[in-house]
């Protein structure tokens, strides 16, 4: 078994007129973000972590801002994508942390919601998922409301299974890598 650790960042600015897309819900507000997809900071931090913890490169590689397929995609599907590439090299999450800066809106009332949404979205427990908000008290981009951004951390863990032992086992029994029982 192998331990990794990934760091996912994302920054974008606000403009009125524009959805508020967060943590895979819609919150109202005033602004929201100026991006291709639908700019949801947070799980955009979430997918880099993920993604730099694996190796297999960033968000900007798989969902380039140049493909019109994603234009204006929402940032769940992205998720799903990159819980499907964790799958397929058989990577677990072991827990997500992330934070939300934002002066505007208060995020606290949303945050269980938006802890539902990525713990489903990744076929994980919400025990493994912690997202928080925090302001920078009215200093810098976040502070004036010109923008957003959001960090996240990850831990993940992989277990490489000899093929022999796997075929004397014959089933999932005491393998103690994937937890698919």
């Amino acid at each position: 078994m192998k331990i990794k650790t990934g760091i996912g960042i994302d920054v974008h600015r606000l403009e009125a007129g524009r959805e508020f897309w967060l943590g895979g819900i819609k919150i109202g507000h005033e602004k929201g973000c100026v991006a291709h997809s639908d700019g949801d900071v947070l799980i955009h931090a979430i997918c880099d972590a993920l993604l730099g913890a694996t190796g297999l490169g960033d968000i900007g590689q798989h969902f380039p801002d140049t493909d019109p397929q994603y234009e204006g995609i929402s940032s769940i599907k992205l998720l799903e994508h990159v819980g499907r590439l964790l799958e397929e090299h058989n990577y677990q999450i072991v827990n997500l942390d992330a934070t939300i800066i934002a002066q505007r809106p208060k995020m606290a009332p949303h945050i269980p919601q938006m802890v539902k949404n990525v713990a489903e979205t990744l076929h994980i427990d919400e025990s493994q998922v912690n997202i928080k908000a925090t302001t920078e008290e009215g200093l810098g981009f976040t502070g004036t409301g010109e923008g957003i951004s959001s960090q996240a951390i990850c831990s993940l863990i992989t277990a490489y299974i000899d093929e022999d032992i796997a075929a004397t086992r014959r089933s999932c029994e005491g393998c103690g890598g994937c937890q698919r029982k």
